[in-house]
């Protein structure tokens, strides 16, 4: 039976179970940036570090300022550098589409998680930049998570079990009475089945062709179908 329900956010509510570095490489495509995908992915990497050792994301920052705050670092490690007319379009353009398309997904989600908030408590387990309770609010959604566990907060990364340890014993329930719903398997999946807990993995574009090639017997293919699939049980 299951009891509570916990959320992964990034890639699992945001963007229909797709790695947000394919998000961000659609956004830099729209906006005519003329790199090659291995080039991306390195700017993309850099800039993750870049984040991890600095605070640059600050707790009040919405994800359109995350994104624009982002999308500038990546842009700083790419080889050759734009003017800076040219980097602040591409700047506006990738932010707004990125948000634009998070929102989106976001509000296909809308409607299965006020139908779950009304059964049973929900928590969000997230490795994020510590301004994840902003961006929650910000798309309307805060109220209906009994609480966040946030990487940059407590200190400790996905895929380390404790952050879903963490929100297990918030949700003050045992484990096996617990649904994580996650978009990777080694950061979200194998951790809470490490606990105990029931999982639902939702497959999107993972980050390496090896993951998208794995298989889980409890899989969906859109986070819409987290309802229905309780309700199978």
């Amino acid at each position: 039976m299951i009891e509570g329900i916990i959320f992964d956010y990034g890639g699992t509510l945001d963007s229909r179970g797709v790695h947000w570095s394919e998000v961000l490489w659609q956004g830099y495509q729209q906006a005519g940036v003329p790199i090659d995908k291995a080039t991306f992915r390195t700017a993309y990497v850099e800039g993750e570090r870049a984040l991890a050792r600095e605070r640059i994301i600050l707790p009040q920052d919405n994800f359109h300022t995350l994104l624009t705050k982002k999308v500038a670092l990546e842009i700083s490690y790419l080889p050759e550098q734009p003017d800076a007319a040219t980097r602040d379009h591409w700047l506006e353009q990738i932010a707004a589409y990125c948000d634009n398309a998070a929102r989106a997904c976001i509000d296909e989600a809308r409607p299965m998680l006020e139908q779950l908030h009304e059964r049973l408590p929900m928590m969000l387990v997230s490795n994020f930049y510590g301004n994840i309770d902003e961006v929650l609010r910000d798309y309307g959604i805060r109220h209906l998570f009994k609480g966040i566990i946030e990487s940059a907060v407590v200190g400790v990364r996905k895929p380390n079990p404790t952050l879903f340890r963490l929100g297990v014993d918030a949700l003050e329930m045992p484990a096996e009475r617990v649904l994580v719903v996650g978009d990777s398997l080694r950061k979200d999946i194998e951790p809470a089945e490490h606990l105990g807990c029931q999982v639902l993995w939702l497959k999107g574009k993972g980050w390496t062709e090896e993951e998208d090639q794995q298989t889980h017997p409890h899989t969906i293919t859109r986070v819409t179908e987290v309802a229905d699939w309780i309700e199978r049980l």
